[in-house]
């Protein structure tokens, strides 16, 4: 089997921070995105990855190798922002017959992927949702069947939205359908949809099975992502790193401190993720996630997303401050 993970998207909905780093790569509980997604399928015994990568591409290259020197990765770039269905249709040489398992580069869910991988027919993974409008949605008989899938239905005919994990039995028969709504330029968007792919195989007599997943992590904006990263703190632990220097400091679990941090005259936590090498002093966090390189002075911090290698140095403040930047909220002579 296969995972394809698309991670081509320029990520606009957390920009500044997408401006200099790919949303796979945004840092979370101490890990990346991306990371917590291939350590996911790396422990279910996958070994063969194809990453679709564009903006930013080579960053997303360059981590990968060196943090999974150990798996057998393809890449490949879209040129094109044609949506989901395009980029998994570039696949195709790569792919041949096999099965595939397609997670979206933005999508962390727990569920049982060794049962998904086991199944002898295609899954879709769904989630319940309040307001199925924003998704992609499944239509499910009551034996779990899935009769239909649409894209953003202005009406739905259903709350179990697709959370973009999707596995693929019948490649030939996607890659066919895929072929189809570009050629048909049957999408229901301007940019070709895997979903609408998905809804052609159903139509075209291939079986798919919802599977419910019991915790789907948003990681597509600043409010989502640090609400995410408290609950995935809380999951892998507390984590302090055997380099950090602590002076005068209160941490208050749940935290994940990175290498060679030196805080001082602080209060850390809870739900805090900093990255390697900060330097924090005289400052209160707590329900944030601070980049690595980065330096925070005098400063009180209550759900703020701060890139890498940023200054920040103040007052009391929510913020959204992205990598290589410098900002002073003192507001006047010390």
């Amino acid at each position: 089997m296969k995972a394809i993970i698309p991670v081509a998207g320029a990520g606009t909905k957390l920009r500044p921070h997408t401006y200099t780093q790919p949303k796979a790569l945004i840092p979370l509980a101490g890990k990346t995105i991306l990371s917590i997604i291939i350590d996911q399928l790396k422990d279910a015994g996958v070994c063969d990855f194809i990453f679709i990568i564009g903006y930013l591409g080579e960053k997303i290259q360059d981590y990968v190798l060196t943090h999974y020197p150990e798996l057998h990765t393809h890449f490949i770039t879209q040129n094109e922002r044609n949506g989901t269905g395009h980029a998994i249709d570039i696949t195709k040489e790569l792919v041949g017959n096999d099965e595939i398992l397609i997670v979206l580069g933005d999508t962390i869910a727990e569920f049982d992927i060794q049962q998904m991988i086991a199944a002898p027919h295609s899954i879709l993974a769904v989630k319940k949702v309040d307001d199925p409008r924003n998704f992609g949605v499944a239509e499910i008989d009551d034996h779990g069947n899935i009769t239909r899938v649409v894209e953003k239905p202005a009406i739905p005919k259903s709350n179990m939205a697709l959370v973009g994990i999707y596995k693929i039995k019948e490649t030939a028969i996607l890659f066919d359908c895929l072929r189809k709504i570009q050629d048909l330029k049957t999408s229901s968007y301007d940019a070709f949809n895997l979903t609408d792919a998905l809804d052609c195989m159903i139509q075209s007599g291939a079986s798919f099975k919802a599977m419910k997943v019991s915790n789907w992590f948003d990681c597509g904006q600043k409010e989502t992502l640090i609400s995410s990263n408290a609950t995935l703190l809380q999951k892998f632990g507390n984590y302090v790193a055997e380099t950090v220097s602590l002076t005068n400091t209160i941490i208050i679990p749940p935290v994940s401190i990175g290498n060679g941090c030196i805080i001082k005259n602080s209060v850390v936590g809870p739900n805090v993720a900093i990255g390697d090498n900060t330097t924090v002093n005289h400052a209160l966090i707590k329900d944030s996630i601070i980049g690595a390189y980065s330096n925070l002075n005098e400063i009180v911090l209550n759900s703020s997303l701060i890139g890498s290698d940023a200054e920040v140095r103040g007052v009391s403040r929510s913020l959204n401050i992205g990598d290589n930047t410098a900002i002073d909220l003192g507001g006047g002579p010390r």
